[in-house]
């Protein structure tokens, strides 16, 4: 249980009319005073706002908590011990927190566009939206609008290592860091997992422009386990 903290403000308030308004700190309240000579001690009462927990299975111990609410601290005021002004309610912080397996892997990333051989040359990738639609690189673009981590760059990955929906952080020196989402696989990526290798491809436009993305020391974080 939280206790309230206490910040004292006094300040020796001389009056020569019957009724003075006085505002504390710029927060509009004003205190009403009525008699003459009077020293008036203000007391800010801060409540802290708790912290509480959500976890969740498909996402990785190791992985960073998510803030689903922020939390607000509450305020009163008092005024002498007799005038109290309460100003507003706490709110709680809300962190959804993983308690699944843990995800961080060493591998490959490479590049790859909707022209690649193979490919299906329309740019639809293998898995459906958690909508259930069909999303292509051509037409809907490279990122994807997850409705927990926000705009995410489309992957392609081993579905039986990283099943649709994975959300993972890629960093390496090369293309630099990122938060991505299993949306697409290759055989490539499948026989280097069969291997015990992780391989990623990061979708690009055109295959033209992924010679220079290929790093064999990319680091793989996992945030959430599939949708």
């Amino acid at each position: 249980m939280s206790k309230k903290l206490k910040i004292v403000f006094t300040f020796s308030i001389l009056i020569s009319c019957a009724i003075i308004v006085y505002t504390v700190l710029n927060t509009g309240i004003t205190l009403r005073n009525k008699t003459i000579d009077m020293t008036a001690t203000i007391t800010n009462e801060i409540d802290p706002y708790d912290t509480e927990y959500v976890y969740v299975e498909n996402i990785p111990s190791t992985a960073t908590p998510v803030v689903l609410r922020e939390g607000v601290n509450g305020l009163d005021y008092t005024y002498d011990g007799l005038e109290y002004i309460h100003l507003s309610d706490k709110t709680n912080e809300i962190l959804m927190v993983g308690s699944g397996a843990e995800g961080e892997f060493t591998g490959t990333l490479t590049g790859y566009g909707p022209d690649c051989e193979g490919c299906s040359l329309v740019g639809n990738v293998s898995c459906r939206t958690k909508e259930g639609k069909t999303h292509s690189l051509i037409t809907h673009g490279l990122y994807y609008e997850d409705e927990t981590y926000g705009s995410v760059r489309i992957l392609a990955a081993d579905h039986s290592g990283f099943p649709c929906g994975t959300i993972v952080n890629v960093s390496n020196n090369t293309i630099g860091s990122f938060t991505g989402i299993v949306l697409d696989t290759g055989i490539t990526m499948r026989r280097a997992w069969r291997n015990g290798i992780v391989w990623m491809d990061v979708a690009f436009e055109a295959e033209s422009q992924t010679a220079w993305v290929t790093n064999h020391n990319t680091k793989f974080s996992v945030q959430r386990w599939g949708w």
